[in-house]
């Protein structure tokens, strides 16, 4: 008996350090497989999105089929002889707020534009949309900006610190406050629509 388990020790030794590398290797490629998996898991994945040109809408759902030029609007204002009214006019946006797109400019003459704001700050537009044909929907007014404001739209708008500190008077002018957006021929990514779809579900 002490014979054979001299003989057969050798045999087991071999056969367990063989044991011992074949598991070395096994948790080696379990680690790896893992590994590949985490950085899978990670790396973004990326999809083709299809721009669709159409009218984009923003805020409410508006009828831009009866919608005035803006530059009749100064004149339609004045001509009411009251504070404010409820109008729908088209015209090309100027400027669009550089920070979050809550506000933008449309120009009503050549040298004029009025500032427009969104209804209770309840929606934005996208901030590429300078050079645009829109159609608004909501109240036109004569409104008198402070020179505080002045300047946080000309921040938002991206200018120089000196530009901004050369603001140093209130400026009257035409203002707008839209309940809803159209952007006309504006490019949409599909995956965007599909999304803001799914969260109005």
């Amino acid at each position: 008996m002490i014979y054979l388990s001299i003989k057969f020790a050798p045999k087991l030794l071999r056969m367990r350090k063989l044991g011992f590398i074949a598991a070395v290797v096994f948790l080696a490629a379990c680690s790896n497989a893992e590994q590949k998996a985490d950085n899978a898991a990670e790396e973004p994945i990326e999809e083709e999105v299809e721009a669709v040109v159409q009218n984009a809408t923003y805020g409410a759902e508006i009828d831009g089929s009866s919608a005035k030029p803006s530059s009749g609007l100064l004149a339609e204002l004045q001509a009411s002889e009251i504070d404010s009214i409820q109008t729908t006019v088209v015209g090309t946006i100027e400027k669009v707020c550089q920070v979050k797109g809550c506000w933008m400019t449309m120009k009503v003459s050549d040298d004029e534009s009025m500032h427009v704001s969104f209804k209770d700050y309840g929606f934005f537009v996208p901030k590429d949309i300078d050079g645009k044909e829109c159609v608004i929907s909501g109240y036109a007014h004569i409104e008198t900006m402070s020179v505080e404001e002045l300047r946080h739209y000309a921040e938002d708008e991206g200018k120089s610190e000196e530009e901004i500190a050369q603001i140093t008077e209130p400026e009257t002018s035409l203002s707008f406050v839209a309940d809803g957006v159209i952007v006309k021929d504006y490019a949409v990514a599909e995956a965007a629509e599909t999304t803001e779809a799914a969260m109005k579900e």
